[in-house]
């Protein structure tokens, strides 16, 4: 109920993520700039869509790892550019024109590589010698080999050498390609500022490119190849860069140092990375989203019904309002604010890619391609409102609301540091004292089996279970006692209960009874009345005995505590 169906277009062709898609505004027009897939090794081509219409394309040479839109330069009228990541090279479109091309510096040949080559140059080994030096220096060498080298290294022996004679005369060259690309503004965070491109790469390198002359302004490492980053503030002042990488964690590079200042480590690969606010938000592969801080502590856990396959931003500056829009595998899209979710939308299709802002005379526009190519255009209804209650079932929201722990104390402080100073001690005298109460514990029950002391019988033979139920004010109580056999077949018989009591406190109507028969399963209540004979408003403990004929031990004993009469004795 809070979206309008504006346009779906089930064979719009457009194969996508959400990395390769955005919003343009060219000379005041809003476009939509899409870098399609394909096939996937041909028919690359960069869209651009106005309203529902396909309005130009461009065909690219390489498969499209990015696109963003970002400002070069001053000069009016303020056209922003498109730069779209393919390869080792960024294609740069102004006025949706080609206009610069930029290329990633070269990669240090393996200087042992440089010289087998130049052997075989000179004809000084042959081919398989030329593959045995490769394969050790691939084992051995820091410096990994050139895309020449593995590519020779997977022929078969009757193709190498013609391999050797057609690529001996040209030089190594070592290229790394663009994983992923985003946006630095260069000294102003207004909308309308110019902007810095950063680029990751899978050297495991990220690039700050000047905006004009795109010359490489700062260059940061990276333990592991890049896959999605977010860019927040601006070069000349301070920035942070959150990068996911491809051996599963995540981590923050900042202004002043040039490797990773924090690291997030996941349980899972991250297939989704946005930020909202100071918080950074993952979606990781096995069906979960977390909520994190800059700093990498994490807030809170979401469990999805079905494996993520995108992730965006939604933002209404116009109403304060931020959320993350997180595309699943079920053909559903779930908006969360924090962990709760607010709002989920039924889509025909597996959505790939999510794109949300301004579009055409709307603010509220998203914009998403399916699995089978399609289109889908939604607008936010003007008089939306969304809750920040969670409609998905679980716990109540009170419950993550963080807890106000007090300060730490000098003598809390101080017993850590005894603590700390005297574990092994204390941890010894903590086991002795569990072994005591454990023994005790173990020489009471045995001595109250031996001596029936228990209101449940320990022989095979005379399984019996019994409890007791006084009822009454006082001074006239009736005591009701239900005994009964839990074995599976075997009757018992020949019993008999007698009571044990201070004869000056009560006195007994039947104080002996005998029980012929006890049939296994049923409840046998037996009745006697006890009267109290002290009007000092005091009580004592009434002993119950099953005996067996011929038998000294009993076979049950209960202790009945009896209350302090209440009433007054009627003579």
């Amino acid at each position: 109920g809070k979206w309008l169906d504006a346009h779906y277009d089930p064979v719009a062709n457009l194969y996508t993520f959400s990395s390769c898609i955005g919003l343009n505004c060219s000379l005041h027009l809003l476009q939509l700039v899409v870098g399609d897939l394909g096939t996937g090794s041909s028919n690359m081509k960069l869209k651009v869509y106005r309203g529902t219409g396909l309005m130009s394309e461009n065909t690219l040479l390489d498969l499209p790892t990015g696109l963003v839109s970002f400002l070069m330069d001053q000069h009016e009228p303020r056209t922003p550019a498109i730069a779209v990541a393919s390869g080792p090279y960024i294609y740069v479109y102004k006025n949706l024109r080609p206009y610069f091309k930029f290329t990633l510096p070269p990669l240090e040949v393996n200087a042992l590589e440089q010289d087998v080559w130049n052997q075989a140059r000179e004809d000084m080994i042959d081919p398989l010698s030329l593959k045995e030096m490769l394969d050790s220096i691939r084992d051995k060498a820091d410096v990994p080999l050139s895309v020449r080298s593995l590519r020779f290294l997977m022929l078969d022996p009757q193709d190498m050498e013609a391999f050797v004679n057609l690529y001996k005369e040209q030089p190594i060259r070592r290229q790394t390609v663009i994983t992923c690309i985003s946006t630095l503004k260069k000294n102003m965070a207004d909308e309308d500022a110019v902007s810095c491109l950063v680029i990751g790469t899978e050297s495991k390198d990220v690039y700050i490119l000047d905006p004009e002359a795109f010359t490489v302004l700062t260059k940061m490492s990276l333990p592991s190849a890049p896959t999605q980053m977010d860019v927040t503030g601006q070069f000349d002042v301070e920035f942070r860069i959150t990068v996911a990488c491809r051996n599963g964690n995540i981590y923050v590079l900042r202004r002043e140092s040039p490797k990773p200042k924090y690291c997030i480590e996941l349980s899972s690969h991250p297939v989704g990375l946005v930020r909202i606010g100071k918080n950074v938000v993952v979606g990781c592969a096995q069906e979960t989203l977390q909520g994190f801080t800059q700093k990498g502590k994490k807030l809170w856990t979401v469990c999805l019904p079905a494996p993520v396959t995108t992730m965006s931003v939604m933002d209404l500056p116009t109403r304060g309002f931020q959320a993350v829009l997180v595309g699943l595998a079920n053909s559903e899209v779930h908006l969360y604010r924090d962990k709760n979710l607010i709002s989920t939308i039924k889509t025909p299709d597996i959505v790939t890619s999510i794109c949300f802002g301004r579009y055409g005379r709307e603010d509220g526009t998203l914009i998403m391609t399916t699995k089978g190519g399609g289109l889908i255009v939604k607008i936010l209804k003007r008089t939306a409102v969304f809750d920040d209650r969670d409609s998905a079932p679980g716990p109540p929201l009170a419950q993550s609301i963080r807890l106000n722990v007090p300060k730490k104390t000098k003598l809390y402080v101080d017993q850590t540091m005894r603590e700390r100073e005297n574990s092994v001690a204390m941890h010894r005298a903590f086991q002795m004292d569990l072994s005591r109460l454990r023994l005790a514990a173990a020489r009471a029950y045995v001595k109250a089996l031996e001596s029936s002391l228990t209101p449940m019988s320990s022989s095979l033979s005379e399984p019996l279970r019994m409890n007791a139920v006084v009822q009454g004010l006082g001074p006239s109580f009736k005591l009701t006692l239900n005994i009964q056999n839990t074995a599976v077949c075997r009757p018992v018989m020949n019993l008999a209960i007698s009571f044990l009591y201070d004869e000056s406190l009560y006195s007994m109507k039947t104080a002996f009874f005998k029980i012929p028969l006890l049939v296994p399963g049923l409840n046998y209540p037996i009745d006697t009345f006890v009267e109290c004979l002290s009007d000092k408003g005091i009580s004592d403990i009434i002993k119950v005995f099953v005996l067996r004929e011929g038998k000294s031990a009993p076979l049950l004993t209960a202790h009945i505590n009896m209350p302090v009469s209440e009433g007054l004795a009627l003579n």
